[in-house]
């Protein structure tokens, strides 16, 4: 039996229930309580540990937390921290505030159902202090747990929530570090961390959005998402049984022509009688490939990336699904309502690359069977062929040995070709505006749209003079 401080979260365990001054209380509902029993298990942990509690009926959880939507919710997650923290602060506070760092830590978590096979994941967070009566900061993030055993991913949360522990208290002053440290004897193979977001005095300097960045970076998340207002969110929350409308590209900057791609799509989208009245969620996405085109990451090109959709009001989803139908695979897992694709003519040519599918034992029939699942279509914008006319998505040069397959997709309106569009942006590339600004050329103006146009010239973007 290997001896239980071989593993690097009984060491971090141990080292808190050593400190003299960390001092808190644990609430889990849903998956035991995993992460508190590691701290009894390691010894020491009446030093640590002021309550622990399960809270599992929801009759129960509802009386203490009051009544809520969902379980399994940040804001489940919100009113825990809420009322633990401030149930330590009335106890304790007057006979061991000045002498103790508070915290309060908590998790609502479905593991997999010994009755189904639901995805198995949760909410996490810490509310805790600096130092002795300071104000409180708090982390949270949203994570699933990708065993197939139940009592694996018991395990794994319990690991994560000393890792988030521990991390709060020694690491906040090196959020990459922080990052890092998340996965502390475990592996992408065994979690997804897909959202975490810092707040308070302790992080009043730290963009949220850089720090889910760097999940997608480190290997935590395949993909991440950012609200409109700049806010991280988790994708379940934004997607959750609602219809998709998702164009890709690099947004480096925004163009007038993809924003007539997006609105083109979606006069056709509004049209789609599966549709029932409801209101599609639009984001666009922007793949980590796409970020790296440089050879490294530049954060502040991708900061000033999602400010620009921000300003004109756009959901953006950061993703290492390079491959559309693993786009598909992904959005499928938070909604089955009907998808959209808006993209142009030339992304055609990616799309039916068979070499693109060579790790697919179907090849690209498999590969284009995943993409086209039930409610999921592609709006394919024109463009300018070398001759310079229009080219379609009804007339694109297909190769002869797949051009049977291309037909009946567009026939049963798997591609439709968008054929409204405005001519005079087809000729516009991002490449060619970045170039206008660098030469000063005042015609980029007429390039992208008035609030790109103000961004990048309050924040002096691409060389603007």
């Amino acid at each position: 039996m290997p001896n239980q401080f071989e593993l690097q979260g009984n060491k971090k365990a141990f080292q808190i229930n050593m400190d003299p001054l960390i001092y808190g209380t644990f609430a889990e509902i849903g998956g035991g309580q995993e992460v508190a029993r590691r701290f009894f298990q390691v010894g020491g942990a009446a030093g640590t540990v002021a309550k622990s509690i399960s809270a599992y009926d929801m009759t129960f959880s509802d009386e203490i937390y009051g009544r809520c939507g969902r379980y399994v919710s940040r804001e489940r997650l919100g009113t825990m921290l809420d009322h633990e923290y401030k149930l330590l602060l009335e106890r304790l506070g007057e006979k061991s505030g000045s002498s103790k760092i508070f915290f309060a830590f908590a998790n609502t978590v479905a593991t997999r159902s010994y009755k189904t096979q639901n995805e198995a994941h949760g909410w996490m967070g810490i509310r805790f202090q600096s130092s002795p009566l300071s104000e409180p900061n708090e982390i949270i993030l949203h994570l699933r747990m990708l065993d197939h055993e139940n009592i694996d991913q018991q395990e794994v949360l319990g690991i994560v929530g000393i890792n988030l522990i521990y991390g709060a208290f020694f690491l906040r002053n090196n959020p990459n570090a922080f990052i890092t440290s998340l996965l502390d004897d475990l592996n992408s193979s065994r979690i997804e961390i897909d959202m975490i977001r810092f707040s308070g005095p302790e992080f009043r300097m730290l963009d949220n959005r850089n720090m889910c960045l760097e999940l997608v970076t480190q290997g935590l998340a395949q993909a991440v998402l950012f609200n409109s207002d700049g806010d991280v969110i988790q994708a379940a929350d934004k997607f959750h049984q609602k219809p998709l409308l998702v164009e890709r590209g690099s947004f480096c900057p925004v163009t007038l022509l993809a924003n007539d791609m997006l609105d083109c799509a979606l006069g056709h989208f509004l049209k789609n009688e599966d549709l029932k009245n409801d209101q599609p969620e639009i984001l666009m996405e922007i793949t980590m490939s796409n970020l790296l085109r440089q050879g490294t990451l530049d954060h502040q090109d991708f900061m000033d990336r999602v400010d620009m959709l921000s300003a004109l009001g756009r959901t953006v989803l950061i993703s290492n699904y390079g491959e559309f139908y693993r786009l598909i695979q992904y959005l499928t897992r938070y909604t089955n309502k009907i998808i959209g694709l808006p993209l142009g003519v030339p992304s055609l040519y990616e799309l039916f690359d068979e070499k693109y599918y060579v790790g697919l034992e179907g090849g690209i029939l498999e590969g284009l069977g995943r993409l086209f699942k039930k409610g999921v279509q592609l709006y394919v914008y024109p463009t300018l062929d070398e001759n310079g006319n229009l080219l379609h998505a009804s007339s694109f040069p297909i190769q002869p040995h797949l051009n049977q397959l291309y037909q009946y997709l567009l026939k049963n309106k798997f591609i439709v070709p968008l054929d409204s569009c405005h001519p005079e942006y087809l000729g516009i590339q991002s490449l060619q505006v970045v170039a206008k600004i660098k030469k000063g050329d005042e015609a980029w103006k007429r390039m992208v749209p008035p609030e790109v146009v103000q961004l990048i010239q309050d924040r002096r973007l691409f060389g603007v003079k």
